[in-house]
């Protein structure tokens, strides 16, 4: 059993945690498998997200003040976040994987850039491709219309030189 002073450090860390994220999730895990709760915390660390196991008043105290307030107030039952500061799209989409896999992990709600979701939103959030994704998509249009000219200019010396070693040929059988 934690001290009070551990609890309250514990709080405090959280606390500072849900000052600066944009993204928080709330689950429940009540019947996971130790196997199932390490992948999960592996997945939410690769995408950059922290996942944590929180007891409904301690997250309660965390949140208050924060933009996750909210989401944490009046929490019941096992109660389990994961939150990330950077790309929400890459922590839904790595719960949602693991939501699939695990039927006893599931969503209650979650928090976007300050706006609660419902869990079908939280669903739809999974489905938007990920930054990486819309940043390539990005470049890869701002670069077509320079290829299209870069192969239009190629073209026009190309047929000129067509058009010329043609006429050459042209000439040696008129002769």
């Amino acid at each position: 059993m934690k001290k009070r002073s551990q609890k309250i450090q514990d709080v405090e860390a959280l606390k500072n945690d849900l000052a600066k994220v944009s993204t928080v999730i709330l689950t429940t895990f009540q019947g996971i498998t130790v196997a199932q709760d390490t992948q999960l915390r592996r997945a939410v660390q690769a995408v950059g997200g922290h996942y944590r196991v929180v007891k409904n008043t301690l997250a309660e105290h965390a949140g208050a003040g924060s933009p996750a307030e909210l989401l944490l107030k009046g929490l019941a039952g096992t109660n389990s976040i994961s939150y990330t500061e950077t790309d929400p799209v890459a922590l839904a989409k790595a719960l949602t994987k693991v939501a699939k896999d695990v039927p006893a992990f599931r969503f209650k709600a979650g928090l976007v850039e300050g706006r609660v979701l419902s869990i079908a939103e939280i669903q739809q959030l999974a489905q938007l491709p990920s930054r990486e994704d819309l940043i390539s998509k990005i470049m890869f249009l701002l670069q077509a219309p320079a290829q299209r000219l870069a192969s239009a200019t190629a073209g026009v010396t190309r047929n000129l030189a067509v058009t010329v070693q043609e006429a050459i040929k042209a000439e040696k059988f008129s002769q």
